[in-house]
């Protein structure tokens, strides 16, 4: 069962539409020479294994690719393509329909660190939560202004949101996205950098050439930059992820903020946190907490480290805060 809204929902291993469709897609990134480390020309790295990606239902493709990496390298790739719905865990809900609902009937928001259900009380007293009285997004009866067309998702992500639009709860259903598919490039043997690459966020930031996906889920499922959660509070709407960490755009498709536990994973014999994807660079991405709930102390400043069994790898934010890791240290395709 989970908590009220106002009641901070414990998340510790695992994080609109068009605003979201540029922020998501598009932020910038830079290179620097802090990163946390000595120089990596004796460290450890693993291949990344194909064979833990779901592609027995078709819903992944992997084939073997030339590519070049963003330090000159030319080597092979696993070119991943891959639709835009999971097919190992349902998606939704989002948006409750009325201000009595529970929280079985809506998602969840990460606000500063920490995740909360989307029910109908959050909705309720987002004025309060906000300290902003322009919130209020339910009618007299209670029930909630959610979108309920494909325009109209469109329309509330614009990064000019109409006044119709304000106060909506932003809802992008999978019916929106069938025919989508996305096709990544990830270096089979990962290449390591004395030098990596920091992703940046904010607006006005160092500009790149650097990718702004994080990596790939093992359901091909994108671990996408942080939403740009400012930018949608501003226009007064409010875009929920469900359980999984994962809400939808009509350019990006369903993709993950958050890592929450309901994706694939590939668990460790000797206790070791689960293995829940690859970052673009090769490197795998590993839940924050190991099987007795405890997470690595020793992480450099991209969200990684080293151990004899899986070389240099990562390990995902907490989910409150929006986010999964913090750069790329080893080369990307380009």
């Amino acid at each position: 069962m989970r908590t009220n809204p106002f009641l901070i929902k414990s998340v510790s291993i695992f994080s609109f539409i068009l605003l979201v469709f540029t922020a998501c897609s598009s932020d910038d990134s830079t290179t620097t020479s802090d990163d946390g480390g000595d120089d990596d020309d004796d460290e450890l790295v693993t291949d990344v294994d194909a064979s833990f990606f779901t592609t027995s239902d078709g819903s992944v493709t992997i084939t073997t690719v030339p590519c070049t990496l963003s330090d000159g390298t030319s080597t092979d790739c696993y070119q991943i393509v891959t639709g835009s719905i999971p097919t190992d865990h349902t998606l939704g809900p989002w948006c409750p329909d009325n201000i009595s609902d529970d929280a079985s009937e809506g998602g969840i928001w990460l606000e500063d660190g920490l995740v909360y259900d989307v029910d109908g009380a959050f909705v309720e007293n987002l004025a309060t939560f906000y300290n902003d009285d322009n919130w209020l997004m339910y009618d007299g009866n209670g029930d909630i202004y959610i979108t309920e067309t494909e325009d109209d998702c469109i329309n509330a992500a614009n990064p000019n949101v109409s006044e119709a639009y304000e106060n909506f709860c932003v809802e992008c259903l999978p019916s929106y996205i069938t025919d989508l598919t996305q096709t990544w490039l990830i270096p089979i043997s990962p290449v390591l950098q004395n030098t990596g690459v920091f992703f940046v966020t904010e607006p006005g930031g160092p500009v790149s050439t650097a990718p702004s996906t994080r990596g790939i889920a093992l359901n091909g499922i994108e671990f996408s930059a942080p939403a740009p959660v400012d930018n949608i509070l501003g226009a007064y709407t409010l875009a929920p992820f469900d359980d999984a960490g994962g809400h939808i755009n009509v350019n990006q498709g369903y993709h993950y903020h958050a890592a929450t536990g309901f994706s694939t994973k590939i668990e460790q014999t000797d206790g070791h946190a689960s293995l829940i994807g690859y970052a673009l660079d090769g490197h795998g991405i590993y839940e924050l907490e190991d099987s007795e709930g405890n997470s690595p102390t020793d992480l450099d400043a991209y969200r990684g480290h080293t151990d004899e069994t899986r070389g240099y790898h990562y390990h995902v934010d907490a989910a409150g805060n929006n986010n999964f890791i913090n750069g790329l240290k080893g080369a990307y395709a380009i």
